[in-house]
């Protein structure tokens, strides 16, 4: 099932996030019907830097190859402001709708951008936006391409002027809506009240974020249609690499930390290498 067909299904849909195609691996053999490639979770693991815009559009459309090289799954794919503007915009959802993406999350921040959850964003003029969702869908082959438009409005202009921001995002053509960051439970519902109708919604949970954790499932209840656990596998092996490393550091073995890690056979079952080296097998006799 695609995406798109997904989407319009009255049940909300979970997409965990991952950055590579381990995690996309892993996640998939967990039952996830969609992924979420994160511009974060990117920054964090390739370059060990925060999620302020220093990730490229080269080294997303790199990931989104890998990924999907290994994955089938439907993938929605963070691609910031679109680096740029309209014309930077075409560019980058030819070259990640080539890739493999099935959705396209494009941003209305301005430079320096950051974090949805960080402080002190700055953002491009509505029209300015409108403009580059308009390129996106010039520029889509095809109409499964979903193009996610967001606005981090909440924390710049207020949250009224996020809805209307949102509405005109729609007006322009937008697939999916997604209003950054709302600061309470009672803006999250007003989020759905306002736009529900209009085309299906994102969000966004961010542990120790600006928005109230809450379940897909009671999202889901309120109006909403995908939600997105964007950084959560980082900030989960992050806490264990911490642990790994600093118990190796102590005891010189991995001895005291085994029971919290595959083993060399257990991590080449997850990952598939004898179902690999068997199908490579049965090339080797078939030359003529």
């Amino acid at each position: 099932m695609s995406l798109k067909s997904r989407l319009a299904e009255d049940r909300v849909l979970v997409a965990p996030g991952v950055y590579d195609a381990l995690t996309a691996s892993i996640a998939t053999d967990a039952g996830f019907e969609a992924l979420y490639l994160s511009g974060a979770a990117i920054a964090y693991t390739r370059l060990g830097r925060p999620d302020i815009g220093l990730v490229s559009m080269s080294e997303v459309a790199e990931t989104v190859t890998l990924v999907r090289d290994r994955v089938a799954t439907p993938l929605v794919v963070d691609a910031d402001n679109g680096y740029g503007n309209a014309l930077n915009v075409e560019r980058t959802v030819r070259l990640f709708e080539r890739a493999g993406a099935s959705a396209i999350q494009l941003e209305d921040q301005s430079y320096p951008k950051r974090c949805g959850h960080l402080q002190d964003k700055t953002l491009i003029g509505q029209a300015e936006m409108v403009g580059k969702i308009r390129a996106a869908l010039d520029a889509r082959v095809s109409a499964e391409t979903l193009i996610v438009a967001r606005t981090d409005a909440v924390a710049v202009e207020g949250f009224e002027r996020a809805i209307e921001r949102a509405q005109a995002y729609a007006e322009a053509g937008a697939d999916v809506l997604f209003v950054e960051a709302p600061r309470s439970a009672n803006q999250l519902a007003a989020v759905t009240k306002a736009l529900g109708t209009q085309r299906p919604l994102v969000a966004n949970m961010v542990e120790g974020g600006d928005t109230p954790l809450a379940s897909a499932a009671d999202l889901g209840a309120v109006g909403f249609r995908l939600v997105i656990f964007p950084g959560g596998i980082v900030r989960a092996l992050a806490r264990t690499a911490q642990a790994y490393y600093g118990s190796l550091a102590k005891a010189g073995t991995n001895a005291p930390f085994s029971d919290r890690m595959f083993d060399f056979g257990e991590l080449n079952a997850l990952i598939g290498t004898p179902e690999t080296l068997a199908r490579g097998r049965a090339y080797e006799g078939s030359a003529q």
